[in-house]
């Protein structure tokens, strides 16, 4: 595979009166993290209910303002041999222990396709192309788009890097043990509903390998 991209484009902006890069200013970390008072803070474009960028940042933590939205992507990865990649969440993540697939919060400047190669990369070290990554859905709750793909790779576990503070442990697990999972509530609510929306997409995907 070759090297990912660069994750945003360089661009200044203005957040509470403050000029920031969004991706490579003095101040600025990159793939929109801004650092303020010895800090990082991540930052998250506002889309408005069109799912058009307004030009604003939202720091991530903070509430919602009515009528701002923002980006969330997932992936299914599937191997072919019906078996889902999870990852555990660490202690220091909310709903600790619990495990899921991969996925996060768009970082500004990104994306959806950057935002799900960088996510599954940073948690599971998996390097993949944005052509590999297959759109199977897309949903609007409260303040977020989300946007799930699903990505084929038969990869030994062996093979997969974790990220300290993020994820701690991972694991193959067929339909029937992620079912069994959910009803003992290792899964959260939020990724079990989605598995059980998604699963019939990604058993014909199983399939088709």
């Amino acid at each position: 595979m070759t090297e990912v991209a660069p994750f945003s484009k360089c661009h200044s902006v203005k957040v509470a009166g403050d000029l920031y890069c969004v991706s490579c200013g003095a101040v600025l970390v990159c793939r929109g993290m801004l650092a303020k008072e010895g800090r990082t803070v991540e930052l998250n474009d506002i889309y408005d209910s069109n799912r058009n960028r307004t030009g604003g940042l939202h720091r991530r933590g903070t509430p919602w303002n009515p009528g701002e939205y923002g980006l969330v992507v997932c992936v299914w990865v599937y191997d072919g041999k019906g078996n889902y990649l999870l990852t555990r969440r660490a202690k220091e993540k909310s709903f600790a222990g619990t495990w899921e697939n991969s996925g996060g919060a768009a970082q500004a400047g990104e994306e959806s396709l950057q935002a799900i190669r960088r996510e599954l990369f940073e948690e599971t070290g998996i390097r993949a192309e944005a052509e590999e990554f297959e759109l199977i859905d897309q949903e609007q709750k409260e303040n977020t788009f989300y946007d799930h793909y699903c990505l084929s790779r038969d990869i030994s576990v062996d093979r997969i890097v974790l990220l300290p503070g993020e994820t701690d442990d991972v694991k193959w697990a067929d339909s029937g043990e992620i079912h069994r999972m959910i009803e003992e509530k290792q899964i959260c609510h939020a990724i079990s509903q989605q598995f059980i929306k998604l699963e019939p997409v990604l058993r014909a995907k199983q399939k088709m390998e």
